[in-house]
């Protein structure tokens, strides 16, 4: 794998940052990344997203896809430890941003995403 790993936590740490900043749900960023950056499938990615989010979130939706042999199961834990982490850096900086700021953010990474998967 070499140096992917460390692509993997990046994005776990950065997504579960963006997460914790403005309160949405990580698949929604991490099945797309898992898409256009690393070029997995959306069965792949879709089924190591559910993985890393097992506990106890995609349980039995990851079972599916496992069965099927669309999870990186080393990618999902790669990502989900970051995540957990990135998670309590974007919810340290929330609490501080104003209301109106939080929702701007939030609005704009809906928009760009919308964007993203539309194109």
């Amino acid at each position: 794998m070499g140096f992917e790993w460390v692509l993997y936590l990046a994005l776990g740490l950065s997504v579960g940052t963006l997460s914790g900043l403005i309160g949405i749900g990580g698949g929604v960023l991490i099945t797309p990344a898992l898409v256009y950056l690393f070029g997995f499938s959306q069965h792949y990615a879709q089924g190591t997203t559910l993985a890393l989010l097992v506990p106890p979130i995609g349980l039995l939706g990851a079972w599916t896809y496992f069965q099927q042999g669309y999870v990186d199961v080393r990618a999902a834990l790669l990502i989900c430890l970051g995540f957990v982490f990135g998670g309590l850096i974007g919810a340290k900086f929330a609490v501080d941003l104003p209301e109106q700021l939080l929702r701007r953010v939030f609005g704009a990474a809906m928009i760009l995403l919308g964007l993203q998967m539309i194109r």
